[in-house]
């Protein structure tokens, strides 16, 4: 275990030494902004490398995090950008393989789901798949808003490059971005013709197919067509039959269109699919279960640590089922009115279909075995007005979204009842509906207000309702007069909010900026889709965090790039989702009660850095390292009778303290064979809490279970390069001990004390062959 004081000093020492090992430089205030924010060409589809095709810790980046084109270090804000060199290097091949190289990031497979994924930033986030819940990082694919965290585990097919905002995004981004936001950019299709594939085969018989292709067919016309497909065994095989879980069976695609019949105009306009049809997504258990009748169901095979090497039980006939389909269609098109002034409208459509099956007490016992179907679609427009200057940028645009969310769920726990109720055959179905309307107008500028200093400020103003309506029935197969339905159908919620940006920034000299931030980040109430009788509140309020920032970013001798921000957050109004018991008004018989509290206040304050160097030619060091203090200033249950209603003493979720990167690569030139890289990174996350509920009931005594201890994972990779880059083969190994390690936690004690616990993925080889043209 790391602790905080040696490892602070450790780092300073570290970065230090790494400044002092560089040549000393030295630049001058009085050398202008225009030489500082000139605009290098963006990189070219290989990723960050220099004129040579080499990675260095110094290559511009262009990022579009304020929606205009600019260099990552002159934008004063915390943002991480990575193309697809930068990709390879931290051996992510879907969106969780951001995890550990953003500072203070989580970003994991969701609990109990193969096509969900929990992401908070800065301890903000919603770790909940149920539809009615919004998720409070926003993913963005081109711009366009995903607005469930079902569906957005994305592969990283054809993708130009990722970027992720941290704090909250409001001024520019579509909505739910309280805790920031992470944007996916595809490669477009251009004037020359493009293409490449990519083979993989590895452990637990991985297959994986990837191709894409894009050009010209006409004067003004270009078109592209990317490709996946990718399977695995499972990681988890059933201790009582030959099922096995955790596996992945995926298919995507893509196509894009870009029409340019001037210079002054240029439509976009993609269409994508991705089909994921796995098996069930299983994690294991905390504890011994319950039963209403007081009995207890003895768990075989209790959490442990160490190897991973565990096996996993499900009910037997619940089918081995996840499916989701996700597809949708885009169009952008903008128009330079002037070459200072382009108007942009961006047109989506999404639909999201999934039928899960989840056994959410990961045992042979029928307790909280529940199937999920939900059929989600969504409409979006946004207009946008930009300018730009030689003193003045500025964008001022208009959002529109309107979702509907559909669902139908199923709850089956014969054993939940005991013998005491006969296993009375107990079924609990829920339809629900949802219908959510969010508009929005915001502006945000930056403006040179004397050489080298800029400020920049933006305001969004959103109004937001949401419909619904919802209908629970009880069954009970052998006493049918024990059944029972309850409707829900609560007024519209109206939410309004103004949330405003103000930043600061000074070019201190050509390579080093100074920036302070202050933002506000909003995220609209709700319903609670978990209630299940007519007592539970079913509705809640919004939650929003002011956010203080202050950071700089650097470049020493061409050699050594470092990135740092101070950050404090006021979180307040936080949605939390806590477990519960009610009595049944109906049957007499307990009845779980799952209920969202706006609980109260929590204060968040942390440092990042991001550093890289390239101390001689072919040799890359890099890290990220981040820090976090949250703790809850306020948060009221009136279960906590014996701390005055208060469970502020509690840990905050996903909010390690420690989260740390180190990588390194070297690239070996062998002359005309090309080069041969050798690579590894090594990641550190500190103990976290697992789920908002970590102690039980009425006590500050914690719950070790739903609890990760502090833990490093190592990859490594080996690949060749041919001298043009066009040919490479690579090995790729992840979580190289096979560290058996928790990611996620599932905590509904008031239904048969279920608590579960998800794990990251074991020990995996990969063998990787690609070609480009």
């Amino acid at each position: 275990m790391i602790r905080a004081d040696r490892f602070g000093r450790l780092l300073l020492a570290g970065v230090a030494s790494l400044a002092i090992a560089t040549p000393s430089w030295a630049q001058t205030a009085e050398q202008t902004t225009a030489e500082a924010n000139q605009q290098p060409p963006a990189p070219d589809a290989t990723g960050a490398t220099n004129d040579e095709g080499q990675d260095t810790a110094t290559t511009d980046v262009i990022v579009t995090a304020r929606r205009t084109d600019e260099r990552i270090q002159r934008v004063p804000s915390s943002i991480s950008a990575f193309n697809e060199r930068a990709l390879d290097r931290i051996q992510a091949t879907d969106t969780t393989g951001l995890q550990g190289a953003v500072p203070n990031l989580n970003i994991v497979q969701g609990r109990g789901s193969s096509n969900a994924t929990n992401i908070f930033i800065r301890g903000i986030g919603q770790p909940d798949a149920l539809q009615t819940f919004d998720p409070a990082v926003g993913v963005y694919v081109d711009d366009v808003y995903l607005s469930r965290i079902r569906g957005n585990q994305l592969d990283l097919l054809d993708v130009e490059r990722i970027e992720v905002l941290r704090g909250p995004q409001g001024t520019l981004y579509g909505k739910n971005t309280i805790g920031g936001a992470i944007k996916f950019v595809s490669r477009k299709p251009g004037d020359e013709l493009r293409a490449e594939g990519s083979a993989s085969v590895g452990s637990y018989k991985q297959f994986d197919l990837r191709g894409n292709i894009s050009g010209p067919i006409a004067n003004g016309v270009a078109v592209g067509v990317s490709i996946m497909r990718s399977t695995h065994d499972g990681y988890v095989e059933d201790r009582l039959d030959d099922r096995e879980y955790n596996d992945r069976d995926s298919f995507g695609a893509r196509g894009a269109v870009a029409f340019t019949p001037s210079d002054r105009i240029r439509i976009d306009l993609t269409a994508d699919y991705s089909r994921d049809d796995a098996a069930l997504s299983v994690g294991r258990p905390v504890n011994n279960l319950t039963t209403f009748s007081g009995g207890t169901l003895v768990v075989t095979d209790p959490v442990g640590s160490g190897k991973y090497n565990w096996k996993g039980e499900t009910t037997p006939g619940l089918p081995n089922s996840t499916k989701l389909k996700h597809y949708g269609f885009a169009g952008t098109a903008a128009f330079d009115v002037t070459d200072n002034v382009t108007l942009k409208s961006i047109t989506a459509y999404r639909n999201l279909k999934t039928d899960d099956y989840i056994d959410i007490d990961a045992t042979h016992y029928e307790v909280g075995d529940v199937f999920v179907g939900v059929d989600q679609h969504q409409f979006s427009q946004e207009f946008q007005l930009a300018y730009t200057s030689d003193r003045f940028n500025g964008v001022a645009g208009l959002y529109y979204l309107n979702e509907n969310v559909d669902s139908h769920q199923e709850a089956y726990a014969d054993d939940l009842l005991g013998p005491l109720f006969l296993n009375s055959g107990f079924l609990r179905t829920i339809d629900d509906k949802l219908n959510t309307k969010s508009y929005a107008g915001y502006a945000n500028g930056s403006y040179e207000i004397v050489p080298n200093v800029r400020l920049s400020a933006g305001v969004r103003f959103t109004k937001e309702t949401k419909d619904y309506w919802r209908t629970t029935s009880t069954f009970f197969s052998l006493l049918p007069a024990f059944n029972s339905t309850y409707v829900f159908a609560p007024p519209k919620g109206k939410w309004n909010d103004t949330s405003p940006m103000v930043s600061l920034d000074w070019q201190a000299t050509p390579d080093t900026m100074v920036y302070a931030r202050v933002a506000k980040g909003f995220k609209s109430g709700g319903f609670n889709g978990r209630a299940n009788t007519p007592g539970e509140s079913t509705k809640y309020d919004p939650e929003t965090v002011w956010s203080y920032e202050a950071g700089f970013k650097t470049t020493v001798a061409k050699q050594l790039r470092l990135n740092g921000a101070i950050f404090y957050n006021d979180y307040k109004d936080f949605q939390a989702r806590v477990s519960g018991l009610d009595t049944d008004p109906v049957t007499g018989l307990p009845a779980p009660k799952l209920s969202v509290l706006n609980a109260g206040k929590m204060n968040i304050k942390g440092a990042e850095l991001e550093a890289s160097w390239t101390p001689i030619q072919n040799l890359l060091i890099d890290s990220q390292i981040g820090y976090l203090d949250a703790e809850y200033k306020e948060f009221d249950d009136v279960r906590f009778t014996a701390f005055n209603g208060s469970r502020a003493f509690q840990t905050p979720a996903f909010a390690p303290k420690w989260t740390v990167r180190f990588g390194t690569q070297y690239t070996f030139d062998l002359g005309g064979s090309g080069g041969i890289t050798l690579g590894g990174q090594t990641r550190y996350r500190s103990k976290q809490a697992l789920a908002v509920d970590n102690t039980f009931v009425n006590t500050d005594t914690k719950i070790e279970g739903l609890f990760q201890d502090g833990y490093w994972v190592e990859d490594a990779r080996v690949a060749w390069e041919n001298e043009t880059k066009k040919l490479s083969l690579g090995l790729y190994a992840n979580n190289l001990t096979d560290k058996a390690y928790k990611t996620d936690g599932q905590e509904f004690s008031s239904v048969g004390n279920i608590r579960t616990v998800y794990y990251g993925n074991p020990r995996t080889f990969t063998l990787k062959f690609t070609a480009r043209y």
